[in-house]
């Protein structure tokens, strides 16, 4: 409440976020250089972050035809889940491949060492989001690729720790 009894009450705002006013570069990737062209095509719109959200990450991705959400991975200690929008998606684990159409979703449990990434094989471009926790001292493994991250130090190895 204000000291001054003549200034305006301002009402709250409301915990809304249209995401189209959420800036995104495609292809934006911390990836190492022999990696990135594989996300050239994706677009990711950071929905969380501007809400304040902390506990967990929101994501608003779009795949171009021939684009890949990541290279194939899993987390040591963070879960993740997709959910599709619009398109076909191709989603490619060690089990094969499964196509993923609007209002499928598929969740990836922490610390289960099953690689998994979306593929855009169609020749329309595809959405959805993605919802992953943000659990200290993940790691991220790459089972197709000499490529490992670490969430503590925020960067990328080879598998034998040393750095990109």
């Amino acid at each position: 409440m204000s000291d001054n009894p003549t200034a305006p009450v301002i009402p709250p705002m409301p915990p809304v976020l249209d995401p189209a006013a959420v800036g995104a570069k495609l292809g934006a990737t911390g990836y190492p250089e022999p990696f990135r062209a594989a996300v050239a095509g994706r677009l990711r719109k950071r929905l969380g972050n501007p809400l304040g959200i902390t506990n967990f990450g929101v994501n608003l991705t779009r795949l171009e035809p021939g684009a890949a959400s990541a290279l194939r991975h899993w987390h040591t200690r963070q879960d993740e889940f997709v959910y599709v929008l619009d398109g076909e998606l191709t989603l490619v684990t060690d089990a094969g491949e499964t196509i993923l159409r609007p209002g499928m979703c598929a969740g990836f449990p922490a610390g289960k060492p099953d690689g998994h990434q979306l593929v855009n094989r169609s020749d329309e471009p595809a959405a959805y989001l993605e919802v992953g926790d943000r659990t200290a001292g993940d790691e991220a493994h790459y089972p197709d690729e000499d490529l490992r991250y670490d969430s503590a130090t925020d960067l990328f190895t080879h598998r034998d720790g040393t750095p990109w």
